[in-house]
């Protein structure tokens, strides 16, 4: 999930002196995802799963979603909202986008717990904690919010010293021209399993690292009263604090579309060899041509 390759000159010597391992029919095991790069993915992917479900909790205290700075009855600025109302026929629970509602009872707006319908913007199994408590999900929220922060400035530092934005990250012109191919063959679910990573990957990873994580921190920051007063300018590029809020969880949509995509990318690659990349370090790449192994001797 989270790209490495080659991180620092230490270590990519260290991977160097590392023979690769060969067995019949299949390319060598190389030393791919190093300690620094492996403890930085999951302290990423325990913070993400605790900030989505925290941060569903503290919607739940006011499940909508506005424009601009204000909010209230007497502004037309609402994108989005989860309500639950009494009908002829029962309760039922409507998510409304953009002035269209939508009948969403048992998952949004209203769900049911222990057998009496409860009107929330998300279930109780969607949240932490389950039951409604704002000031616990706050807590859970800012604690796991700065432990990301923190992982990706120290990780983006040692990128930055080491080259691994510019060596793996940046797509290069080949990459660019190479951009329908890789597609085509993503949709054939036809995967290349090589040391470096290829233009997708390029782009999805550098998308999540470089734009998403760092939006879903500034509007976290342009929602702080406190961090209004340090900085008033930032709710004011955003649009306002609502507009914040509102990107703020559309940032959080693109993230879990994101984990989606990456979960059944890695089925579909081979979920053997790219889990023990990233806990292990070691990956399985495809076999050499022999033109390859000529060219690495010669290297």
């Amino acid at each position: 999930m989270t790209p490495s390759q080659h991180e620092s000159t230490t270590e990519g010597h260290a991977a160097d002196s590392q023979e690769p391992s060969l067995k019949p029919g299949k390319g060598p095991l190389i030393y791919r995802q190093y300690f620094w790069t492996r403890a930085s993915h999951w302290l990423w992917a325990v913070s993400l799963f605790f900030l989505l479900l925290s941060g569903l909790q503290i919607f739940n205290a006011h499940p909508a979603l506005y424009l601009g700075d204000q909010s209230g009855f007497g502004f037309d600025n609402e994108v989005l909202s989860m309500r639950a109302e009494n009908t002829a026929t029962g309760p039922v629970g409507h998510t409304i986008i953009l002035g269209h509602a939508f009948d969403t009872s048992g998952l949004l707006g209203l769900s049911w717990e222990d057998g009496q319908p409860m009107g929330r913007g998300f279930p109780a199994w969607a949240t932490i904690p389950s039951y409604q408590d704002l000031a616990t999900g706050r807590v859970v929220h800012f604690f796991f919010a700065w432990m990301l922060s923190a992982t990706l400035m120290l990780w983006l530092l040692g990128s930055l010293i080491n080259g691994h934005l510019r060596r793996d990250l940046l797509p290069s012109l080949s990459d660019l021209r190479n951009l329908p191919r890789d597609f085509a063959d993503h949709v054939r679910l036809r995967f290349h399993h090589g040391r470096d990573y290829n233009t997708l990957q390029k782009f999805a990873y550098g998308g999540v690292l470089f734009l998403l994580l760092p939006l879903m921190i500034a509007t976290g920051l342009a929602m702080s009263p406190t961090m209004n007063a340090a900085v008033p300018w930032l709710p004011e590029i955003l649009g306002g604090r609502q507009t914040a809020r509102t990107i703020h969880f559309l940032t959080m949509l693109l993230l879990v579309g994101f984990f989606i995509i990456h979960m059944l990318m890695i089925l579909a690659a081979g979920p053997f060899n790219e889990l023990r990349s990233i806990v292990t370090g070691w990956y399985r790449t495809d076999p050499q041509t022999s033109a390859e192994v000529q060219t690495e001797g010669r290297s």
